[in-house]
């Protein structure tokens, strides 16, 4: 996923530099609270603090040779710090250092998310506002239900990505942990102070129970949380996919100046941003599966789970990056069409008008039944063109037994499909 697509403030975090970095990181930091507690001389402390750095290739051949990555970058840190470096990792176990550090990597890719999503909610938050009062026609099963207003749809999307940027707060909160418990974490061979020292320094809480690893159960509602999203993202963009076919064109994501969308057809436009959204998505949800395997581990630990984290965390932080700022793209630069919404109202001859007119036939005292079953056949005959539905229920004698002209009016109105528009805004928070 690190392509030139990528933004590279995320794809960053996932690289060995920033990797090791942070390891270097947490191994002084159990150095000073040691040192502090009188298990490390001041002079030896001193000479990690200065000499203490890597190599990243360094490491990397000393992995070739020894198949541990852990080992090998302790061993190119003990080549630059000297004697001293004998005090480094003392007590601990690979985990304490690598899933430590994992929790910190994941907590920097979610705040660079959850940025992202602040940004798309603003961007639907105004298409929301703008469009609140412009009519569109509502769907269900792809066929016309009742008019709803494009604003609404919009509003809908905010509400949602402003759930996912809830659940990915949470999921950060209960990543945020870190361990430095020992081989399977009871402490054998270092304190929970000082644990709880280092990891407070760290910005981390002490995991209150743990084995040699922290419970995957963190990491695959950490990955729920993007799939989440990342499903909002694909449900979003089937949408405008949807309003861009010819047929309905009631909505189009941008097409840039120079783009071209068929190397046969000069006429197309395609959804591609949309349809690049709803594929990657499929990745990211994808990858969950393989986070909730992960949680199943032999007794206090194997490593069955690390090789996978090594694709579906980065692939999955730097995917969902990439699609909320095309998303931001395709929606700040939208194209809305409300003429064609408002043909599309109209080309059904009225048929969304059938549920308000066979609740007034009950209402004057018609048995439900018989009003649903004269409504109906009104509607089929509208489907086959004899004319609009206010025009038929107007002829039908025994429709006008029951309803006025005034009341027909009444019934056939478009606005009161939307009166309660701005109350629905004012309850989500978006008057």
């Amino acid at each position: 996923m690190i392509d030139r697509y990528s933004r590279p403030e995320i794809a960053q975090i996932w690289e060995l530099e920033n990797k090791f970095r942070i390891w270097l990181d947490i191994e002084i930091a159990v150095c000073e609270a040691m040192a502090e507690d009188g298990h490390i001389p001041p002079e030896d402390l001193r000479a990690i603090k200065e000499k203490a750095g890597f190599d990243v290739q360094r490491i990397l051949e000393i992995e070739n040779q020894v198949h541990h990555d852990v080992i090998a970058f302790l061993t190119a840190v003990a080549e630059k710090v000297g004697p001293a470096s004998r005090h480094i990792h003392y007590g601990l176990t690979s985990s304490d250092i690598g899933d430590t550090a994992l929790s910190i990597q994941m907590r920097q890719a979610g705040t660079i998310l959850l940025e992202g999503l602040d940004e798309l909610i603003a961007v639907l938050r105004d298409k929301a506002l703008h469009f609140r009062h412009t009519p569109c026609m509502g769907r269900s099963h792809g066929v016309h239900a009742e008019p709803t207003t494009f604003g609404l749809k919009m509003a809908l999307f905010w509400a949602e990505f402003t759930r996912d940027k809830e659940r990915l707060q949470r999921a950060i909160e209960n990543i945020s942990y870190g361990k430095l418990s020992g081989a399977v974490g009871t402490f054998s061979n270092i304190s929970p102070h000082l644990e709880e020292k280092v990891l407070s320094r760290l910005n981390l809480r002490p995991d209150p129970i743990v084995t040699q690893v922290i419970q995957r159960d963190r990491h695959a509602e950490y990955l729920a949380a993007l799939a989440i999203t990342a499903g909002t993202l694909d449900k979003l963009a089937t949408e405008i996919r949807h309003l861009q076919r010819t047929e309905v064109r009631e909505a189009e994501e941008p097409f840039q100046k120079g783009q071209k969308g068929s190397s046969a057809m000069p006429h197309k436009r395609n959804p591609i941003l949309s349809e690049r959204v709803t594929g990657l998505s499929r990745v990211i949800k994808a990858n969950l599966q393989v986070a909730l395997e992960n949680m199943t581990l032999w007794h206090e630990r194997d490593i069955s789970h690390s090789s996978a984290e090594r694709v579906i965390l980065p692939d999955s932080t730097i995917a969902l990056d990439y699609l909320i700022h095309r998303m931001i793209f395709i929606v700040k630069n939208l194209l809305v069409y409300p003429e064609n919404m408002m043909k599309n109202i109209e080309r059904t001859g009225g048929l969304f008008y059938s549920q308000s007119l066979l609740l007034k036939l009950v209402e004057k005292g018609m048995v439900r039944e018989d009003a649903y079953r004269i409504v109906q056949n009104i509607a089929m005959r509208v489907w086959n063109g004899e004319g609009s539905l206010k025009e038929l229920a107007s002829a039908d004698p025994t429709i006008a037994g029951y309803i006025t002209a005034a009341e027909a009016d009444e019934i056939f109105n478009l606005s009161k499909y939307l009166r309660n528009i701005d109350y629905i805004f004012t309850r989500a928070g978006l008057a």
